[in-house]
């Protein structure tokens, strides 16, 4: 028998482990026999994320703040719901858990480090309803988030690149804009009471069963 409907998001800035903890609750899910489904998102799919595609290689600008906070989430929040009705919301309604990699809490952290800190709750507020009501994409039941300095992130994400030849994204190559996006997910994983939970000592990364 099949579970109620639940989804699960995993966020955390670039490097923090987002993909190696959900495909261990993946896993473990597996063995257990409980039916999931894995979604990842940007889905980097031509059709369902061409505009996050051209955003994120700079087309738009190579400053991420070239494009205000409002108009880069409406790119990622298509995505999202282009990948719902066309891919993962038969398995969703029918009870599958959904392990999401990334999600709506991605334009909460990222796309909200761009608006004046007065008006964030503002921004939230649009944010949440344009998604989950207006959209009418499922509203998590968990967020879970990996919280790790930025500084961090920046080591991590370089690492990466020299070793696999990667090209950087606009948000990658910006550290004033991971600082600002650490900053913002502390505020918002706060107000809306997010499992928050610390990756790094400050220097490294705790080990993955940790």
């Amino acid at each position: 028998t099949l579970m109620k409907k639940m989804l699960i998001a995993f966020d955390g800035l670039d490097g923090s482990g987002k993909n190696t903890q959900t495909h261990l609750l993946t896993d473990y899910l597996e063995k257990q026999g409980i039916p999931y489904r894995y979604v990842t998102f940007p889905t980097y799919d031509d059709t369902y994320s061409f505009f996050v595609n051209k955003y994120l290689s700079g087309e738009f600008g190579e400053n991420p703040d070239d494009i205000n906070g409002y108009a880069a989430s409406a790119f990622f929040a298509a995505d999202r719901y282009l990948s719902f009705i066309m891919d993962w919301k038969k398995d969703y309604d029918e009870g599958k858990i959904i392990i999401a990699n990334r999600y709506t809490t991605a334009n909460a952290v990222h796309q909200c480090s761009k608006i004046p800190k007065e008006k964030r709750d503002d921004f939230l507020e649009w944010l949440f309803d344009y998604e989950w009501k207006k959209l009418g994409l499922p509203t998590p039941d968990k967020v879970i988030y990996l919280c790790q300095p930025p500084e961090v992130s920046f080591s991590l994400i370089q690492k990466r690149c020299d070793e696999t030849g990667a090209k950087k994204d606009i948000h990658e190559k910006d550290a004033d804009h991971l600082y600002k996006s650490y900053e913002a997910a502390l505020y918002v994983s706060e107000k809306y009471g997010w499992d928050r939970i610390d990756v790094s000592d400050g220097v490294s990364l705790r080990t993955r069963e940790d």
